[in-house]
């Protein structure tokens, strides 16, 4: 695997990621919400190498990265007055649209469906990318399907082996978690995947995101029950019930994660505070969660953050990450 490190010449790895790009090869590259396995869109061997190398199930449809908004065309049809509005708004950006696929669209970026997922990147580095490239890019999180996803170009390394051909170091992801999924494929416009944008997205005349959502419209990435999950137990846990929790363990050594310093004395606890802005604790999200797997901590117990709009994302991505060992340390 070869590490392009943008700390010179920028133009000219951006080029070699390129070259590698059309000739098939898959190349992680940063973009503002996590880094993407980044294959031809419009090859199939190529993408069906994602695939491949996260392990990743083939009904899971993947996210097509275009580079200016004029692609929605190529790739989608019957596309709505309102997919413009909200492209003009929040691209590039966090932002994910599902449209009714066009026939150029290949099976397996869809998961068989009849809906696309597309979005355009805010992230300098990918959009270099995309516009050299001229066609759009399958780009999901690289990282194993299910595992933590990566906000820095070390998160990849270790995970693939000779499957990735490069990595494209742009520094660590500014937003840090996936984007928010927007469905515009029926007449009632929702969301169903939440990320930092929900509050703005409603106002626009989005549903909101909806808890039974996996069940509501097409598949879409990060659907599953249990994702963005470290191989260690971790379990979320209400504010109210944190001391207990923590007494109950009896073995192994705890991190707990909170949004005060640590308010009961436990010296034997690894304390770790959370920011208290949502923005900064999507950022720190991620980031934590590699910490703590490759810490010789045994146990993460998370202090539930606020049940807001504005932490929905967050809380999205906490949930999923600790939902088994969550029910197992309650059953």
């Amino acid at each position: 695997m070869n590490r392009l490190k943008l700390d010179g010449e920028i133009s000219q790895d951006i080029s070699r990621a390129v070259a590698l790009l059309r000739e098939g090869e898959l190349v992680a590259i940063p973009t503002e919400t996590v880094y993407g396995l980044a294959a031809d869109a419009s090859n199939e061997q190529a993408v069906g190498k994602v695939f491949s190398a996260k392990r990743r199930p083939l009904s899971h449809p993947l996210i097509v990265h275009v580079g200016e908004p004029g692609q929605l065309s190529e790739w989608a049809t019957d596309i709505p007055a309102l997919a413009w509005q909200l492209a003009e708004q929040f691209w590039p950006g966090p932002l994910t649209l599902i449209l009714k696929k066009s026939p150029m669209a290949p099976a397996i970026i869809t998961g068989g469906q009849d809906t696309i997922a597309l979005r355009i990147p805010g992230h300098p580095v990918a959009l270099a990318i995309l516009k050299e490239f001229g066609g759009a890019l399958a780009a999901p999180s690289a990282n194993r399907y299910g595992r933590i996803s990566p906000t820095a170009a070390s998160h990849v390394f270790g995970q693939f082996g000779d499957d990735v051909m490069a990595v494209v170091d742009g520094g660590l992801c500014p937003v840090g978690i996936e984007s928010s999924i927007v469905d515009l494929s029926t007449e009632e416009p929702r969301i169903l995947r939440p990320g930092l944008l929900d509050g703005e997205l409603v106002k626009a005349g989005v549903a909101p995101y909806r808890q039974d959502g996996e069940s509501q419209g097409p598949r879409v990435s990060g659907s599953d029950l249990r994702h963005y999950a470290p191989v260690k137990p971790a379990s979320l846990c209400p504010p109210k019930e944190l001391k207990t929790r923590i007494e109950q363990q009896s073995g192994g050594k705890i991190q707990v994660w909170s949004l005060t310093p640590n308010r009961y004395g436990l010296q034997h606890v690894d304390w770790v505070v959370m920011p208290v802005d949502p923005a900064f604790y999507a950022r720190e999200l991620y980031l934590r969660l590699h910490d703590f797997e490759n810490s010789d901590n045994d146990l993460l117990i998370i202090e539930q953050p606020p049940v807001t709009s504005l932490w929905r994302g967050i809380n999205n991505r906490l949930q999923r990450a600790t939902r088994l060992t969550t029910e197992e340390s309650t059953a």
